[in-house]
């Protein structure tokens, strides 16, 4: 029905929140402080025992921190007391004294034609659960005891039943119940030939059925015991009831099992989700009929922050599970991921559990790999990147991966995930990519190998620019490179990719290169900085060489600033891939050092110094290198010098 503008503000003012709940839980009047209208008790909606459900009667909401059950007066209502939303504001409207407006005809004639639709369904629950009793069922018991392992209980449990193979036995039941033959068309229990005549949807085929959220029936699956059938498994069709979309078998139990800590479990049928549930992973559901669609994924989401994805262990379960992160990429959000954990070759829940136990699905589950990682394996998996063009063809395949991420500071992190996985790659042997040089990490009394010192680094210490391993000048030209972006934010669209990129060296600098890059669009971006991290910002101009920057001073335009910021990252990833070079360099000496490696050397000294004076500076003097480059020799000089104290600081002495 239509409610005239402003009936459910009025209600809501009219209505304590905390009265309406108060009905269904018990406070905690320990935590509770009714003055303020804070109230904490047991969640309502799942079992537990400490306090974990708040309402908050001045804003008039609730939540619960351990299932996530959020809403109002009216949500609590409807999810308490499985009501409609008519229903629910009707009640309220009574306790407030308000007088209910006039109902649209309309509206009422389709809640009660959704009434109507459900009762047909449950009708045929009944009938096909009583026929699995029958004589002509044997073969589909036998099948569910033997193959399935499922009990007497479990049946009941899951309500499954049995459709017979006659093609007027449903419409025979119904009739005699008194529901129209257009009602059993409607609700998708009956199919209409094309001469008119009616029959059984379902036929000789083992009956689940589909309940939504709320517990209604809204549809069957069917699942032939005829080798010969044309489909194993069958769905109900598309009716007002049934989204097949939208709609996850074992929605409601799943969801009130993940709310106790389960981890939610994605199967790919009925069966699956029915053996994982009965060996005790009851948050588990399946999608019906159809790949996992976009609306699927955000009832997941509403359900748990980090659904685990199990898919068969075969060709075509990864083939889903990459379909799965593909629609997933674009809707990424913090804190809303997926996780995939892949069964063994040619099994699924069902088979492992049976052949295993509950312990190998429970480690499966526990060992579900990120989606990255998913992400990382497809695009590299039976591949060779022995070749420049290789290896660059993989860069531009997963930074158009990285591009469907809308979130930012997501798809910040996915990159950096792949950036340390390609150094992996391209590295094999060396470890996690290190912040610094190895010399760095190991102190300048330590020799190659030795572990590190158990000094435990203070708040302070962890947050400087000493601990990040980064060198001193680094920060201050990161400070730099974030003080003008946040005093131009027009310029932030055209370093947006290197910002990205960037790695930086304080957690106070990650902080707000996320949020330029968040709030970058904003007109206000300045001051929605500002507001949301004002100490950072404040450490960030306390330091007098950014505050002087010619950049940040008043006469300084947007050309200006930009070329700062150009030369300053220039001469940041020039002065990192310097270090970088140099600490590969150290690791890759063996006895006596080659010209290649002086060669190196010098090249990285090079690009340092080109990116230190600026390409139009003239060189006093030049060598030509084995590619035909210009290189200045006092700097070869110098890095000839460093290969020889490299080598006797080892031990090893080099005579030349």
């Amino acid at each position: 029905m239509s409610l005239p503008p402003g009936f459910l503000d009025e209600l809501r003012n009219r209505i304590s929140l905390s009265a309406v709940v108060g009905r269904k839980v018990t406070w905690d009047m320990r935590k509770s402080n009714m003055a303020k209208g804070d109230w904490w008790a047991p969640c309502p909606f799942h079992q537990e025992k400490s306090a974990s459900f708040h309402v908050d009667d001045r804003k008039g909401f609730y939540y619960c921190f351990g299932c996530h059950a959020k809403g109002d007066a009216l949500n609590f209502l409807r999810e308490s007391e499985n009501l409609s939303f008519i229903e629910a504001v009707a009640v309220l409207a009574s306790e407030a004294g308000m007088q209910m407006p006039e109902r649209d005809p309309r509206a009422t004639e389709k809640a009660d034609r959704r009434s109507e639709l459900i009762q047909v369904v449950e009708g045929a629950v009944k009938f096909y659960r009583l026929q699995l009793k029958t004589a002509a069922a044997a073969p589909a018991r036998d099948y569910l005891a033997r193959k399935r392992r499922l009990t007497e209980a479990a049946l009941d449990r899951w309500e499954i039943g049995w459709a017979p193979d006659n093609s007027q036995a449903l419409i025979g039941a119904l009739s005699a119940k008194g529901i129209a033959p257009d009602l059993m068309v409607a609700s998708g229990m009956v199919a209409r030939a094309d001469d008119g005549r009616l029959y059984d949807r379902f036929r000789a085929r083992i009956t689940f059925p589909i309940r939504d959220g709320r517990g209604r029936a809204i549809s069957f699956g069917g699942r032939s015991l005829d080798p010969n059938a044309r489909a194993k498994y069958l769905n109900g069709p598309e009716t007002e009831l049934f989204d097949k979309g939208r709609s996850l078998f074992n929605h409601g139990p799943a969801r009130e099992a993940a709310g106790k800590g389960q981890p939610l479990v994605v199967a790919e049928g009925y069966m699956d989700v029915i053996a994982l549930s009965e060996a005790g992973f009851g948050a588990s559901v399946a999608p019906l009929g159809t790949a996992v669609t976009e609306d699927q994924l955000r009832l997941l989401w509403r359900i748990s922050d980090e659904p685990v994805i199990a898919l068969d262990g075969d060709s075509a379960g990864m083939r889903a599970a990459l379909r799965v992160m593909d629609l997933a990429l674009p809707l990424l959000e913090a804190g809303k991921g997926l996780r995939f954990a892949m069964l063994p070759q040619g099994q699924d829940p069902d088979d492992l559990i049976g052949a295993q136990g509950p312990e190998a699905m429970r480690r499966v589950i526990e060992g579900a790999q990120p989606m990255v990682d998913l992400l990382w394996r497809r695009e590299t998996e039976g591949r060779s990147f022995d070749s420049p063009e290789r290896r660059a063809a993989l860069e531009k395949t997963l930074n158009e991966t990285l591009a469907r991420i809308t979130d930012p500071t997501l798809r910040s992190h996915y990159g950096q995930a792949l950036k340390d996985l390609r150094w992996q790659l391209f590295r094999p042997g060396k470890g996690p990519r290190p912040p610094a040089t190895a010399a760095a990490r190991r102190g300048p009394w330590q020799g190659k190998g030795a572990p590190p010192l158990p000094v435990a680094p203070t708040a302070a210490a962890r947050a400087s620019l000493l601990a990040s391993g980064a060198a001193p000048e680094d920060g201050l030209r990161e400070a730099v490179i974030l003080a003008t972006l946040i005093h131009h934010p027009a310029l932030v669209a055209q370093f947006e990719p290197a910002l990205e990129r960037l790695e930086l060296s304080t957690e106070d600098h990650t902080r707000l290169r996320n949020l330029i890059l968040t709030h970058a669009r904003d007109p206000d971006c300045r001051d929605r900085i500002i507001a949301d991290s004002p100490a950072a910002l404040d450490r960030l101009l306390a330091n007098p060489h950014v505050r002087i920057s010619p950049a940040l001073q008043p006469r300084a335009d947007e050309d200006f600033a930009a070329a700062c910021v150009e030369e300053a990252l220039a001469r940041l990833g020039a002065d990192r891939a310097h270090r970088t070079e140099l600490a590969e360099a150290q690791e890759d000496v063996e006895g006596l050092a080659d010209e290649g490696l002086t060669w190196r050397l010098s090249k990285a000294t090079e690009a340092r110094v080109f990116a230190a004076r600026g390409p139009k500076e003239q060189k006093s003097e030049t060598i030509i290198a084995p590619n035909g480059v210009e290189l200045d020799r006092d700097e070869i000089d110098r890095a000839r010098r460093l290969r020889d104290s490299i080598d006797f600081g080892r031990g090893r002495g080099r005579q030349t």
